[in-house]
């Protein structure tokens, strides 16, 4: 088990270490999945439970916010 597993890692970084556009694209990607997770999810999705201790209070207020009736 060990011998596929450092077999299967090893072909990843070849192939890794081959990569010409293939960087930059992972590059891309981490920039877009930083922006998306340090700066835009604490600034769109505050954490509303925090104010709760109890998971029933939790819980309270999330059916009340599912069941709430909203005006068109």
């Amino acid at each position: 088990m060990i011998k596929l597993l450092k077999r299967v890692y090893y072909f990843y970084l070849e192939g890794f270490k081959s990569m010409t556009i293939g960087k930059t694209l992972w590059l891309v990607i981490a920039i877009k999945l930083s922006i998306m997770f340090f700066i835009l999810k604490p600034l769109f999705f505050k954490n509303e439970l925090s104010k709760f201790q109890t998971p029933q209070e939790k819980s309270k207020h999330v059916i009340e916010q599912i069941t709430q009736k909203t005006e068109l």
